[in-house]
C-alpha cells in the first residue's frame, strides 16, 4: 500500500506555520462521520509520528468545519495558503526508499510479452546486486529477471505461469532485509491445531442410559443380496492404462513457438526433399592431419560443420535462387550469405546465426560456432543472434541420425541435412574399400526452386566436401 507523505515549506516569520502540525485527526475510510465539537486544533491533533497505523491517513477534519470531511491536499490548502506542499508516493513500510521493485526487463522488440517460468529464489533470501531471481520465457529465448539491489527478497507480487510484460513488478526487495515474514514455529503449530477437525464430541449421560433395545436392533443382520458379477469386457474393448499413470505438463512458450512455425512452414511451402551422399575421407583426412597446428593457432578446434558451411557458402553462390525467398508475388535476391546453425537445447530448438558467412574463414567460423552454441546451451542468447539467416544447416549426426527430411524454416527456402558417418563399401577404383559415408538431404521450397537448381546445389556440396581443395582454386 502507498502512503501519502505531505511536505511544505515553511515562509519565514509564519508563526502559525510551526503550529500546522497539530491541526490534524486520523478518520479511517469505512468508519462513520464523527460528530464534531468544537475543540481546539491542539486537541484534536495527532502528529505523524505518534500514529499506530499510517495506512489509514486519507482525510482531514478541520476546527470549526463540523460537516465537511475533505482530502488531505484541499484541507492544507485551505488552512494555510502560502505553505507550497509536496506530496509524494512511497511505499508504506519504507520511508528511506528501503523497498525496491524488481520488474520484467526489455525482452526485445518483437517480443511484447513473455511467461513467468519460475522462480529462482523464494522469500527471504538473500540477493546479490544482478543476481538472477526469476526466469521469463519467451517465444525464443529464456531471460533472467535480475535483482536492482542487493537485501533480502520480501514477497513475490507475481506467481509461476502468469503472462508479464516488461516493467512488470515480479518481486519487492528490502536493502535491509526488515519487513520479511518469517512464520515462527508456534505459529506453525498453532495453524496445524486449527486445521485439524474438532474431537468427536464424548457421549452425553443420556446417551449412556439408553435401553439396550438400540443395541439389540444394531446387530440384527440383514438379509445379504447377492452382488452381480462384473460385466465382462469384450474381446474389442481396448485396455487403456489408468490416468494415474499420465502425467499433463504445458507446453514452454519455446516449444509451441517452434511447433507453430513448422506448421506454418509445412501449410505454407511445397516442401521437396532431394538426396546424396558423401565421401569424408578427405576432409577427415584435413583435420586430422592439421588439428593440433589449427588448435596453436587459432585456439580452436577444426571441426567439420565449418567444412559444410563453406561447401554450403559455395553452393548458395553457384545457385541463388537457394538463397532467395517469395515475398507475395515477388522474389527477393540476397545478396548476403547468413547461415543459420540448428541447435537443439534441453529447452527446445534455437537457430543462432553466422553472420556473412561468406567473408569468414574456416577458424572464424570455427570460433562463432562454438561460442553460439555455448550461449544457446547456457540460455544466455539474445533474440539479435538469432534473428535472420537466409538459409539452414541441420546436423542430426551428432544424434545418430542416418537420415531424414528437415523441415524449412520460414522465412527461408531450404535447409541441409547432414547426418551420422557410417563406414559402408564403396568402390573406389574398381575395388570395394570402406569409406566413411554420409547421407545429406536437401529440403526446398518446390513453388521457388526447381529440382534442377536444387540438385546441382546438392552437388556441390558433395563435391567440396569430397575435395576441399576446390575452395583453394575455385573449381
Amino acid at each position: 500500500m502507498m502512503l501519502s507523505i505531505v511536505r511544505r515549506r515553511v515562509s519565514p516569520g509564519g508563526s502559525s506555520s510551526s503550529k500546522l502540525g497539530k491541526l490534524f485527526h486520523m478518520v479511517r475510510p469505512a468508519a462513520a462521520t464523527p460528530s464534531i465539537s468544537s475543540t481546539s486544533g491542539s486537541e484534536i491533533f495527532h502528529s505523524a509520528r505518534g500514529l499506530g497505523n499510517v495506512r489509514n491517513l486519507r482525510y482531514l477534519i478541520l476546527p470549526g468545519r463540523t460537516t465537511k470531511l475533505m482530502p488531505i491536499r484541499e484541507a492544507m490548502e485551505s488552512l494555510h495558503p502560502e505553505a507550497t506542499m509536496q506530496i509524494q508516493n512511497r511505499l508504506f513500510s519504507s520511508d528511506n526508499g528501503d523497498l525496491v521493485d524488481a520488474v520484467v526487463p526489455f525482452m526485445g522488440e518483437s517480443i511484447s510479452d513473455g511467461t513467468l517460468a519460475q522462480f529462482l529464489k523464494k522469500p527471504g533470501d538473500r540477493v546479490n546486486v544482478d543476481e538472477p531471481i526469476a526466469q521469463i520465457e519467451t517465444d525464443k529465448v529464456t531471460i533472467d529477471v535480475a535483482s536492482p539491489e542487493a537485501g533480502v527478497i520480501q514477497k513475490f507480487v507475481a506467481k509461476e505461469g502468469d503472462t508479464v510484460e516488461p516493467g512488470t513488478k515480479i518481486a519487492v526487495i528490502s536493502k535491509s532485509g526488515e519487513g520479511v515474514a518469517h512464520v515462527a514455529p508456534s505459529e506453525e503449530t498453532s495453524e496445524k491445531a486449527a486445521s485439524q477437525p474438532p474431537p468427536p464430541a464424548e457421549k452425553s449421560e443420556e446417551d449412556k442410559q439408553k435401553p439396550k433395545k438400540v443395541e439389540r436392533t444394531s446387530v440384527i443382520e440383514k438379509p445379504k443380496t447377492s452382488s452381480a458379477p462384473p460385466p465382462k469386457h469384450s474381446a474389442t474393448e481396448p485396455q487403456l492404462p489408468p490416468k494415474e499413470r499420465e502425467r499433463r505438463v504445458p507446453m514452454t512458450r519455446l516449444r509451441k513457438r517452434v511447433a507453430t512455425r513448422l506448421k506454418d512452414s509445412q501449410n505454407t511451402f511445397a516442401l521437396l526433399t532431394t538426396f546424396n551422399e558423401v565421401d569424408m575421407t578427405n576432409l577427415m583426412k584435413l583435420r586430422s592431419d592439421y588439428k593440433d597446428a589449427f588448435v596453436e593457432k587459432h585456439g580452436v578446434k577444426l571441426g567439420l560443420m565449418s567444412g559444410f558451411v563453406k561447401a554450403a557458402v559455395s553452393g548458395l553462390q553457384n545457385q541463388p535462387i537457394i538463397n532467395a525467398v517469395i515475398d507475395g508475388d515477388d522474389i527477393i535476391y540476397r545478396d548476403y550469405v547468413d547461415i543459420s546453425i540448428a541447435v537443439g537445447t534441453p529447452k527446445g530448438l534455437v537457430v543462432p546465426v553466422i553472420r556473412n558467412a561468406d567473408k569468414m574463414n574456416f577458424a572464424e567460423i570455427e570460433k562463432e560456432i562454438n561460442t553460439l552454441a555455448k550461449k544457446a546451451s547456457d540460455g544466455t542468447i539474445s533474440i539479435d543472434e538469432m534473428a535472420g539467416g537466409s538459409f539452414t544447416i541441420s546436423n542430426g549426426g551428432v544424434y545418430g541420425s542416418l537420415l531424414s527430411t528437415p523441415i524449412i524454416n520460414p522465412p527461408q527456402s531450404a535447409i541441409l541435412g547432414m547426418h551420422s558417418i557410417v563406414s559402408r563399401p564403396m568402390v573406389v577404383g574398381g575395388n570395394i574399400v570402406p569409406r566413411p559415408m554420409m547421407y545429406i538431404a536437401l529440403t526446398y521450397d518446390h513453388r521457388l526452386i526447381d529440382g534442377r537448381e536444387a540438385v546441382f546445389f546438392l552437388r556441390r556440396i558433395k563435391d567440396v566436401v569430397e575435395d576441399p581443395r576446390r575452395l583453394l582454386l575455385d573449381i
